[in-house]
């Protein structure tokens, strides 16, 4: 058998394995980056669309949950009581302007009555640059024959009288901002309680949270004049004690901004509001969230004022005239 010679010189073996070049390299990375970035955009698309629609969804809760139950207790306002004109001296007066209206003469509860923001002896918080949010105080009691509940959703009692605060403060939970709170007692012939404390100072610290996400809180009192031509008009709580003679009280003009809780990712959100005709417009460094603005007019059901026009003359006929 004859032999098979192999010929094992360097130059007779042939390299067949071939790699990348760098052009091949960088147009595979580009390719590469181009692929990735389409994805992250579609993701942040998807995440933003996300976050737009769930702000939506609490600005809409707060909308028909917080709002409409808000007017709720509004039109509770002055209930039981048998004179129907509110003003600053009615005692029992739905809208809680004064002392007087609650029969009491302790000076300590003049902080917790419906202030406008600047009032003496008055503080409050909001969001916005140079405007400070409202208080509403309002007082009624519960002749409907049934349990009601107050805005802390504690028990109202046949006969309890009963008085609830509304305005801003800061959430319990650092992150969730400014939040619209309420503060409920039951007046008393000693005071103003806490239910169910028999501590009357206890009105002005305990509360609950009302409506979450409000940058701000702004009340207007509706008066009727009862002249020969009744004209409706709309002030704050400051220009209405500057009034003379004060006007009764017939409505309730409430403005908010709400936001929702989630953040907006890579836009511009609205920064200013209209609120009662003045612009108001976003503290610097607020978070980048979906926000609008609410205006509601909640007429008060137990606050009537009959104007009698007696320059007419009488055209009743008896029978047989």
């Amino acid at each position: 058998m004859t032999p098979v010679s192999v010929n094992t010189t360097p130059h007779a073996i042939r390299n067949t394995a071939r790699g990348f070049t760098l052009i091949e390299l960088m147009i595979s990375l580009v390719l590469g980056l181009m692929i990735t970035a389409a994805v992250l955009q579609v993701y942040i698309a998807n995440v933003r669309t996300s976050a737009i629609q769930q702000s939506g969804s609490d600005l809409q809760y707060a909308s028909i949950f917080g709002i409409q139950q808000l007017e709720s207790h509004l039109r509770l306002a002055n209930l039981g009581n048998p004179v129907t004109e509110i003003t600053d001296s009615t005692p029992m007066g739905g809208i809680v302007l004064t002392l007087a209206n609650i029969g009491e003469d302790d000076v300590a509860y003049k902080p917790y009555f419906t202030h406008a923001a600047g009032d003496t002896g008055f503080t409050s918080v909001s969001n916005i640059q140079g405007i400070n949010s409202d208080q509403l105080t309002i007082q009624y009691t519960n002749t409907t024959g049934e349990v009601l509940f107050d805005c802390e959703g504690m028990r109202v009692e046949v006969n309890d009288r009963a008085i609830e605060r509304y305005f801003l403060r800061a959430s319990s939970v650092a992150s969730q901002g400014i939040i619209l709170a309420c503060d409920a007692g039951r007046i008393v012939d000693t005071g103003i309680q806490d239910y169910p404390s028999a501590n009357a100072l206890n009105f002005g610290s305990h509360n609950s949270e009302f409506i979450s996400g409000v940058d701000q809180f702004k009340v207007m009192l509706g008066t009727q004049d009862t002249g020969a031509t009744p004209q409706m008009r709309y002030v704050t709580a400051a220009q209405y004690m500057t009034l003379s003679p004060r006007p009764a009280i017939t409505a309730v003009k409430i403005g908010l901004i709400v936001r929702g809780n989630n953040l907006v990712i890579g836009s511009n959100t609205q920064q200013s509001f209209d609120v009662f005709a003045t612009t108001h417009t976003l503290k610097s460094g607020q978070p980048k969230q979906v926000r609008t603005n609410y205006e509601s007019t909640t007429l008060l059901r137990n606050a009537r004022v009959v104007s009698v026009d007696v320059s007419l003359p009488n055209t009743a006929t008896t029978a047989g005239g």
